[in-house]
């Protein structure tokens, strides 16, 4: 505990891996000294940098007594992370990436609705950031979660909340993700430690208001060589192991659940391939539908599945091209007649 205003009060551990980010790591250091929850341990990670911001981390921590910063080889987001949750002392675990940025009262309004509403996580909406344009969302509502209702929002992806993946548009209690690591070495590294954080949750908290400033990557097609190469290797693997996850440690409902979305998200991924024109992550995804078709078979027909995923999916098992130009004319033609 540390001492804030006269009284006691949690402290925030905010871990910021570092990694050749000196245009942006001014942006994103002033939006966390900004926060007016001033109980703040704040890590910057250098991971091996070779620009300028090896030096500039050293000068933040400097100038302000609650800035940690450790310098060490590169070994990617999930290493630095890692790197500083050993060394974390605070009663709560964020997340900034030195790219993005925050807003001022972002930790405050999250710490407040934890303690609040008894919840161990709090979860937030977040602008997004493209070059041209800021996208956001939200009526500033905040809702008091189950770990069943969290979790069916998160596997669903319920367009009135946005409940993803993502560690940084969280909080997290410690003692809730003790012992929990990022795997080394891997992209989607977010996916399995959200998704244990959330089954291990009794109770969590929702705030329908954006206060995490998400930067999108700018260049390149989403299905673009690497964006393939990352999907397969460690993406749907962990999709995989997330079902397996909650399954194991909540309910084989739940996990059915999961798996129909999971392979429904495959299906829009395979319509994203093929009308990006690229072969290989086409195959390559028409493969992994395959693969789980028994189990999936037995899920579809379970009574989770709607009467239109059911005939979609099967008219992909008959042809995949056939089943692309269908939702093409569907998405082109039928939605907006019937808008």
């Amino acid at each position: 505990m540390t001492v804030q205003n006269g009284s006691k009060t949690d402290l925030i551990s905010i871990i910021v891996p570092v990694y050749n980010v000196a245009d942006y790591l001014d942006r994103c250091m002033h939006s966390i000294l900004s926060q007016t929850y001033q109980a703040l341990e704040i890590i910057l990670v250098d991971d091996g940098s070779t620009d300028a911001s090896p030096a500039k981390c050293d000068e933040y921590a400097r100038k302000d007594s609650r800035i940690k910063v450790i310098h060490k080889k590169n070994g990617g987001l999930s290493d630095a992370r890692n790197a500083g949750l050993e060394i974390a002392s605070g009663d709560y675990i964020g997340y900034v990436d030195s790219d993005d940025w925050i807003e001022p009262d972002m930790y405050e309004c999250m710490y407040r609705a934890c303690v609040g509403h008894g919840a161990q996580i709090a979860v937030c909406r977040y602008f997004s950031e493209y070059r041209d344009r800021t996208v956001s969302g939200g009526d500033g509502s905040i809702v008091p979660l189950s770990r069943d209702e969290l979790l069916k929002i998160y596997i669903s992806g319920q367009d009135e909340y946005v409940i993803y993946n993502s560690v940084w548009s969280k909080l997290f209690k410690r003692d809730l993700v003790r012992g929990m690591v990022f795997p080394k070495g891997r992209n989607s590294e977010d996916i399995m430690y959200t998704t244990r954080a959330f089954c291990r949750a009794e109770r969590a908290v929702y705030l329908d208001q954006c206060f995490y400033h998400y930067v999108l990557d700018r260049e390149g097609s989403i299905m673009n060589v690497g964006r393939g190469e990352r999907m397969f290797r460690d993406e749907i693997p962990f999709w995989r192991e997330h079902i397996a996850c909650i399954r194991e440690m909540v309910s084989p409902q739940m996990a059915d659940l999961a798996g129909y979305f999971f392979q429904r998200r495959l299906l829009f991924y395979y319509i994203d391939a093929r009308r990006a024109k690229n072969k290989g992550i086409e195959s390559g995804l028409v493969a992994e539908i395959k693969k789980d078709k028994a189990e999936m078979d037995r899920i579809y027909d379970s009574g989770i599945a709607s009467r239109g995923d059911r005939m979609r999916r099967k008219l992909f098992f008959l042809s995949p091209p056939v089943y692309a130009a269908v939702v093409w004319l569907y998405d082109r033609i039928v939605i907006p007649l019937r808008r």
